[in-house]
């Protein structure tokens, strides 16, 4: 019980002290970068409001969101906390800004983070094609993938082609070089990560999971994962060279021997840097390889961060 309870101890001091590190980090070198004062006027149309005919596909700071479809995942005051990583619908978030999507299914076509389970996938695809349905020229990257621990859907792919099939963008590795009007009417880049069935082919409707790739590093120590997200964005090659897209995630998550068991007290030891990370991007020289950026709960802020900083490129500033 002494060397349990001691051990507890040391975790909080490092929580706290890596929690110091990002806050002395910012305080030193501050949040602006070309394009932080920018704010789209319609966060729901951020890409037309950008002009589609001058973004290309490599250029854009997606804003994205981290085990997406959890808003309302298990039971409310029960297990909802330890598996809630977004407050609002897959809906709210695409009208929000978030234009990279997280979905986690399981065997039978719910979502789940984990053994949590949520709705139905259809909800998601629901709320998908609203959005495109009301919009003109956003372009939604969406990964769907068999959470671990689990079995692939009986012929999902096909379910993703049935349910998708006018929207989405066919792979090509030429589409990074081309702008969102040469995509258009097409809408959904849509990447299938299944654990044991095939990958979707080459040219076919769905994108296989090495174009979306990350380095994700399990933890809950805030600094620990900053300095990790910046040293694994260092050894990319810069966006506009890359046939694939890179996801940075702006998250820390529970640990099993810490007490601290609920997301968003622990997600909220980084999400708060989201911009300073953009920043230091800049202060070590790699802000060119930043394109996927991925967060818990996320809001308008993180949306303009990114959309700044699209903007800033596009317009040569960055």
């Amino acid at each position: 019980m002494g060397a349990q309870l001691s051990k507890q101890v040391e975790r909080r001091k490092a929580i706290s002290a890596e929690k110091k590190v990002l806050a002395d980090l910012q305080q030193n070198g501050g949040c602006d970068f070309p394009g932080s004062d920018y704010h789209p006027p319609d966060r729901a149309n951020w890409m037309s409001g950008l002009n589609p005919d001058n973004i290309r596909i490599h250029q854009i700071v997606w804003p994205g969101t981290h085990d997406s479809a959890t808003n309302d995942i298990g039971i409310p005051l029960v297990t909802r906390p330890f598996a809630q990583c977004q407050s609002l619908s897959i809906y709210g978030q695409l009208k929000t800004g978030a234009r990279v999507l997280d979905i986690r299914v399981q065997e039978d076509r719910r979502v789940c983070h984990g053994i949590i389970l949520s709705h139905s996938v259809d909800v998601v695809i629901s709320d998908v094609r609203k959005f495109i349905q009301e919009t003109q020229s956003e372009i939604v990257v969406l990964e769907i993938r068999t959470e671990f621990g689990h079995d692939d859907p009986p012929d999902f792919d096909q379910y993703l082609v049935d349910q998708l099939g006018e929207f989405l963008i066919h792979h090509d590795e030429q589409v990074f070089n081309k702008t969102i009007s040469e995509l258009l009417p097409k809408r959904v880049i849509c990447v299938w990560k299944p654990r044991k069935s095939a990958q979707p082919k080459p040219g076919g409707p769905l994108w296989s999971s090495g174009y979306l790739k990350d380095n994700w590093i399990d933890t809950d120590l805030p600094s620990t994962k900053f300095e990790s997200n910046l040293k694994f964005l260092g050894e990319q090659s810069p966006a506009a060279n890359r046939k694939y897209f890179y996801r940075v995630e702006n998250t820390v998550t529970p640990q099993a021997d810490n007490p601290v068991l609920c997301v968003k007290p622990v997600t909220d030891r980084i999400r708060g840097y989201a911009r300073m990370f953009i920043c230091q991007s800049f202060a070590r020289g790699f802000a060119d390889r930043l394109q996927i950026f991925s967060t818990d709960f996320i809001d308008e802020d993180f949306v303009d961060a990114c959309v700044g900083l699209t903007s800033a490129r596009v317009e040569g500033k960055a």
